[in-house]
Order: structure tokens, then C-alpha cells, then sequence
């Protein structure tokens, strides 16, 4: 959603009733006024500490007229059209009067051609008032906003650049997603100590974001610079990821190509699936966004849509980016109950539906899932994913794979190991029952005051490990019946490991 355009057409329009949703009251109000500026139309302010003020003059204060129920029978009687912007009345908006005066307000300015511009955070509301109110919902700053907000941010500061063009382009990319005040206060933050905007102070933005995106408990951030992930096996999924990453690309857009949507990957728990989302986005060049759906619920009535389509619009006002659903069949899928929560779950569900169809923004969404039988078949279909991926439990070649990245990553030298025994041994394990076992016989090897881990010592692991394959063996023969020939299998088939 373009807002400012939405904006101009709803003013130009007459729409009486306009409700922009945001947490970012002063740009919202900037916005009203130049839309309203573009079409020659007086702008009046209210909130109840300063009462009904003109917008020419902002400094001024009109405490005659300060109540809800006042102010809006001195709109109704105003000659239009003009614009009245209301701060905050919906928070006065459970008191039958104040509903009773805004409907009688909105009657008579049908005919002054006037609109009342309600904004405010998380506004609902009372049902005789939502049809004839039109929502906006502010979308995050764009690129170009967001790099006037950095020269203004430096030149209030006195502040300077030493930045080139791909640079001063990787910081509006390290703002992306942000509030124009959470900007602000990154870019504040990264220039308080020597007053320069230079190279080193952008993963410091990163962080900053990173943090405050975390604020809200719903998205967690992964900036492209720090996935350095390894993943053992996956070939089929990956030379897929490959082809697709074509998609994204100025020749695809030249022929009319539609970019990627996104891959389901389903299968066995503890696999992989939640590594391989990592590995997508750095092969795709992306940013990570990790959604938490359980997150996403909230007590308040249309608390939890509201976050979901908050986190959807920050997805894609940093487009290009990755966001990884981690699990949806435990957030996000309808569990077919009667109650308010099932109720909310399939109105989420259906919006999240939507979006996956319509959007327009280079976001590529990764969801995996462990119970594919709790996934309907609405979200199986082409259309909202390019692709259904398996992943079963590690063949030959990957579990060699597997245990030298394990083994590497604890600065261990495979070379020092009977590879082959350790893949022979760990037949029908999981990639993270894998690690498991090298990490236990690290821990015992520190016990005996050794550094260095041996091929025994891992096995001694390994033997004491009942693997997923066993302990839940009816499980994975179920979820392998369900997946055969339904769904691409993530890996070839089985070569000799190495």
C-alpha cells in the first residue's frame, strides 16, 4: 500500500470518515497536511490538551473548544470542505454521546464534502462507525523517506558522511522496516560519539534494529552479513533455491516474470528444516525475518490480526527479505475449534491466505512444519508456494557431511576420525541427534581434561542415543506415507559418503 497516494484519493474523494492506524502520529498528521495541501483544502487539528486549532498554526492553543462532543458539532457546523484531523478520539469513543455526535457529524458533512481523520494506535471501532470509515494502515518509511530522515537527523546533528553510494545504500537497507523514530534514533545512536556516518557504523545499525524489531517479541532479525550457517546435504532444495534466485533479477522483471513466493519445507523433526531456512537467505542474498506465530496472539480483540499484518508490512517494506515461519501449523493453522481463540486463528489464517496470493514485494516466505497432517490443503496449493520440500532423515553422504561441519565447528579435524565407522553407526539419525552426540563426548573429553575428541568416544555416544527412528518409529512411518510422491524430496538419493 502506497499511503500517501491512498491518502490523496480518500481526501480527494470526500470520504467522510478516514481512520490511519499507526503508532507514528506526527508523520501520519505530516502526511494529512500535504495531502490536503495538494488539494487546496483547510486543515484542522484537535486533540484534547489543545483543543480545535488550524494546522497553519501549530503553535497556537484553542481550550474553548476541547471536549469530543463540542468540537464535533463545531465541525458539523463548519462551511467545507476541509479537513479534521482527531488525535486520539477513539479513546473516547465507548461513551455512547461521543458515538452519538460523530454520527450526526459525519451526516452533516456529506453535504459540507468535509472528512474527519481519526489516528491513533490500534483503533477500533464501535460497529455503527466502521462502514463508513475507510482504514489506512501507515506502511514503515520507503527508501526515499528514510534518506531524508538520515540527512535530516545529520545536519540537526551537525554530524557528517564518509560513506560511498553502496554504502549510504546499505544504511537505508540497515533502516528498512523501522519506525521514522526508531530511525532516527539508530542513526542518532550510531553518530553520538565521533559525529560521523561512516562503514563501521552499519552493523551497529544492524544490531539496532535487531533490538528494536525484538521489542515487540513477534520478529526476530538476522541481517544477510551474519549468516555464515553450513548445511549438510540438501542439494535438490538448494539448486532449487539457485533456479529461483533467477526470479528476483532485472531480466526477470523485463519478461513480466513474477518473483519467488516461497517453499514449504515439511518432514522430520530435528532435520534440519529451521537450518535450511538460514542457509535460503544467504543464498538468496537476503535478509532473515523469523516470524513467531505462537507470538502473533494476543488477549485483545484484533490484537492478533493486527500483529500479523504489522509484521507482513515490515516484511515488505524491507523487501527483499526472507521471512521464516517457523512451525505454522502451531501459530497460524486453525486448529478447527469453536472458540474465540479457533475463531481468531482462522481469521489470521485466511489474511495470512491473502497476502501469500497478492502481495507484490520481493518476499520470499520460508514455513516449515513437522505435522504435516494438521496442514490444510489450502496452503498446500500452487499459488501460495512455489514448492512443497520433504526432509527426511540424513542419507549416507549427509550424515558424512553432517558430522565434519559438527565436528569443525567444535575445532575438531575430521581428518582425525573413522568418518565411515561414525556414518555407519548413526544410520536412522537426525542431523541434530548427530550433533548431540558429538557434543556429549566433547563434554567428556573436558571432564578427563582433554582438548581433542576420539572416534570412540563419539561412538560411545552414539550407543547410548535412541535415536527419533526408534523411540517414534509408527510417527516417521507416517509422515513418510504421507509425503510419498506428494512432495519433492530435499536430497538425491543416496550416494557413498566420503
Amino acid at each position: 500500500m502506497h499511503s500517501a497516494h491512498d491518502l490523496r484519493l480518500l481526501l480527494g474523494s470526500r470520504q467522510p470518515l478516514v481512520v490511519i492506524d499507526t503508532v507514528e502520529e506526527d508523520r501520519a498528521v505530516e502526511l494529512v497536511d500535504a495531502a490536503a495541501a495538494r488539494l487546496e483544502v483547510p486543515v484542522f487539528h484537535w486533540s484534547i490538551t489543545r483543543g480545535f486549532t488550524a494546522a497553519d498554526r501549530p503553535s497556537a492553543m484553542n481550550l474553548t473548544i476541547v471536549q469530543p462532543v463540542d468540537v464535533l458539532g463545531h465541525i458539523a457546523s463548519m462551511r467545507g470542505p476541509l479537513v479534521a484531523v482527531m488525535k486520539d478520539l477513539h479513546h473516547h469513543l465507548d461513551a455512547p454521546l461521543a458515538v452519538r455526535a460523530l454520527r450526526e457529524c459525519l451526516d452533516a458533512l456529506q453535504a459540507s464534502r468535509s472528512t474527519i481523520v481519526l489516528i491513533g494506535a490500534h483503533i477500533e471501532l464501535p460497529g455503527e462507525l466502521r462502514h463508513p470509515a475507510a482504514t489506512i494502515r501507515l506502511a514503515p518509511p520507503d527508501a526515499s523517506e528514510l534518506a531524508r530522515t538520515v540527512a535530516a537527523v545529520l545536519e540537526q546533528a551537525g554530524a557528517r558522511t564518509a560513506l560511498d553510494a553502496g554504502q549510504r545504500r546499505e544504511v537505508i537497507d540497515s533502516l528498512r522496516g523501522l519506525t521514522r523514530s526508531q530511525a532516527r534514533q539508530a542513526v542518532s545512536a550510531a553518530i553520538y560519539e565521533d559525529g560521523v556516518l561512516a562503514p563501521h557504523d552499519i552493523p551497529r545499525l544492524r544490531d539496532q534494529k535487531a533490538r528494536l524489531l525484538a521489542d515487540d517479541g513477534i520478529l526476530e532479525y538476522h541481517p544477510s552479513s551474519d549468516n555464515t550457517f553450513s548445511l549438510g546435504g540438501f542439494d535438490r532444495l538448494l539448486a532449487w533455491v539457485h533456479r529461483a534466485r533467477q526470479g528476483f533479477g532485472e531480466r526477470a522483471r523485463a519478461l513480466g516474470v513474477p518473483p519467488p513466493r516461497g517453499v514449504l519445507l515439511t518432514g522430520i523433526p530435528g532435520c534440519g528444516k529451521s537450518l535450511a531456512a538460514k542457509v535460503i537467505a544467504r543464498e538468496l542474498g537476503m535478509s532473515l525475518l523469523k516470524l513467531d506465530a505462537g507470538a502473533l496472539f494476543n488477549k485483545y480483540v484484533g490484537e492478533s490480526e493486527r500483529n500479523l499484518r504489522r509484521s507482513l508490512q515490515i516484511a515488505q517494506a524491507m523487501a527483499p527479505s526472507v521471512l521464516w515461519i517457523d512451525e505454522i501449523e502451531k501459530g497460524l493453522v486453525p486448529s478447527g475449534g469453536g472458540d474465540t481463540e479457533g475463531a481468531t486463528a482462522r481469521r489470521m489464517f485466511g489474511t495470512f491466505l491473502t497476502w501469500m496470493q497478492e502481495h507484490q514485494g520481493q518476499v520470499f516466505v520460508v514455513a516449515t512444519a513437522n505435522d504435516v497432517s494438521a496442514l490444510p490443503p489450502e496452503l498446500m496449493r500452487k499459488g501460495r508456494f512455489d514448492e512443497v520440500f520433504f526432509v527426511d532423515l540424513p542419507n549416507a553422504a549427509e550424515r558424512s557431511d553432517i558430522l565434519g561441519i559438527h565436528l569443525r565447528l567444535r575445532q575438531q579435524d575430521p581428518g582425525d576420525h573413522d568418518v565411515a565407522r561414525l556414518v555407519a553407526a548413526t544410520e536412522g539419525f537426525t542431523g541434530a541427534e548427530i550433533e548431540a552426540a558429538i557434543v556429549g563426548a566433547i563434554y567428556s573429553g573436558l571432564a578427563d581434561g582433554r582438548d581433542r575428541v576420539t572416534t570412540d568416544a563419539i561412538l560411545t555416544e552414539i550407543a547410548a542415543t535412541i535415536p527419533l527412528s526408534i523411540s517414534r518409529h509408527e510417527d516417521l512411518a507416517r509422515i513418510r506415507s504421507l509425503a510419498a510422491g506428494r512432495w519433492t524430496p530435499v536430497s538425491a538419493p543416496d550416494r557413498a559418503a566420503a
